[in-house]
């Protein structure tokens, strides 16, 4: 697909600082629904300020992280199990970026990282993998000052099952998928160990939109039929969705 019918394909109001960003290069280096779009829904509810650092945990190809830095003014330290710190290195030096954001290779419950270090942790698409531990939080917030915040968005939904799926998802379900919970639950999730407050627990405003969206985007560019769009067609947000919560580490 030419790279001009790719930026009309993921135009998205929603997203206006997204907007001056190449669809072919969140496409090429996503692993995922559009990190940067999500990076900007966080953005909106933290208070994200210029010279702050920020651990971005899970970044993948690191598109987040370099998003939050040049938009922010933030310091990130883009760290991720997947992706080798020099394949990111390569995409934050085109950015420009390479005295603000430093790549890092790391498993989530090993980090090399000094307590107290961090004024905010973000995490996009990425914290269900590991995050639904009850003692995780409890591991992950001491890399942050107290008074920091910690964000997150990913898939979710909007309310818990007794039984998964939903029966009009049970042809698409995944076993994984039962890491995906509602906002209630990630306030509970959180809240339950008295090290943080949650500030914002809610769905993404349209977020099943938005996934379809770019599902259908990267569908037409690779000329390949997603059966996750199909699923988001047949669910039109009823259940799925995207998680975002926000909370600041307790004194």
């Amino acid at each position: 697909m030419d790279d001009s019918e790719l930026d009309v394909l993921l135009r998205n109001e929603r997203y206006p600082r997204s907007a001056v960003y190449s669809a072919r290069w969140m496409v090429d280096g996503a692993m995922g629904p559009n990190p940067v779009w999500q990076a900007e829904a966080l953005g909106g509810v933290m208070r994200l300020e210029s010279g702050m650092r920020v651990l971005d945990l899970g970044c993948g190809s690191a598109l987040s992280s370099v998003f939050l830095a040049k938009e922010f003014g933030v310091e990130v330290w883009a760290t991720d199990l997947w992706v080798k710190p020099d394949e990111n290195l390569g995409r934050v030096v085109e950015a420009g970026l390479q005295d603000r954001v430093h790549p890092v290779h790391a498993e989530a419950h090993a980090l090399p990282f000094a307590d107290g270090f961090f004024d905010a942790v973000v995490s996009i698409g990425a914290y269900h993998y590991f995050g639904t531990d009850d003692l995780y939080l409890g591991y992950l917030s001491r890399f942050v000052k107290p008074g920091g915040q910690l964000g997150i968005v990913q898939p979710g939904l909007a309310e818990e099952y007794e039984t998964l799926p939903p029966p009009h998802l049970a042809p698409y379900w995944h076993w994984d998928f039962c890491a995906w919970h509602s906002p209630s639950w990630w306030r509970r999730h959180w809240e339950k160990t008295g090290l943080v407050t949650v500030e914002v627990a809610d769905r993404l405003p349209d977020g099943w939109r938005d996934w379809l969206q770019w599902n259908e985007a990267c569908d037409q560019d690779s000329g390949t039929p997603g059966i996750e769009a199909e699923m988001l067609r047949t669910d039109a947000g009823q259940t799925l969705g995207f998680t975002r919560v926000v909370a600041h580490r307790n004194s």
